[in-house]
């Protein structure tokens, strides 16, 4: 059996391309998630795939990034295939290749890099939020009420006046209202 893997981090990430590549591939069965690469006990459909694994099976992915982040992650789930009896390719790093020693060398050091270019990520994104935030940039939600509108919400609370009413009269949730008043 031929089994296919993809993932990408982000609800708002396509898998369509590494579907296809993996159906072209030959995969008889696709596990895919939108789910982070950084650990995977973290993901249910690579663990569906891993139990699924018999002798003689083959995984496929499009590359390393795609099955770990984290090179002891990699080095864990190449264990985890081999051990069942399968082999893993990576269609787009061929000398990714479970049946010799030198695999597990080269996985590793590739897993490495992955983890490294992910650190560099999150650095670069960390320094460009703290640049953004020197600028006066605002993160977050807008509020939904301004300053004076609060303050009239904490006067009418304090006068008896119900949160339904209140928030009907702001146009806002009475979650909004009760968050005010803590």
């Amino acid at each position: 059996m031929i089994y296919g893997y993809a993932r990408v981090s982000t609800e708002a990430q396509d898998l369509a391309y590494q579907i296809d590549r993996l159906e072209k591939a030959g995969c008889a069965e696709i596990f895919h998630e939108k789910r982070s690469g950084k650990n995977r006990t973290d993901r249910p459909e690579l663990a569906r795939l891993l139990e699924a694994l018999q002798p003689g099976d083959l995984v496929l992915a499009t590359a390393t990034d795609r099955v770990a982040r984290d090179p002891l992650d990699l080095v864990t789930i190449l264990k985890a295939v081999k051990d069942a009896g399968a082999g893993l390719r990576l269609l787009d790093e061929p000398f990714i290749d479970t049946t010799s020693e030198m695999a597990d060398l080269i996985a590793f050091l590739v897993g490495w890099a992955a983890r490294w270019q992910r650190r560099r990520i999150l650095e670069n994104t960390a320094q460009g939020r703290e640049a953004a935030r020197q600028r006066g940039v605002k993160f977050g939600r807008p509020r939904k009420l301004g300053p004076h509108e609060r303050e009239a919400i904490v006067e009418r609370r304090a006068q008896g006046e119900t949160c339904a009413r209140i928030a009907e009269a702001f146009a806002v949730s009475e979650s909004t209202i009760l968050r005010l008043e803590k």
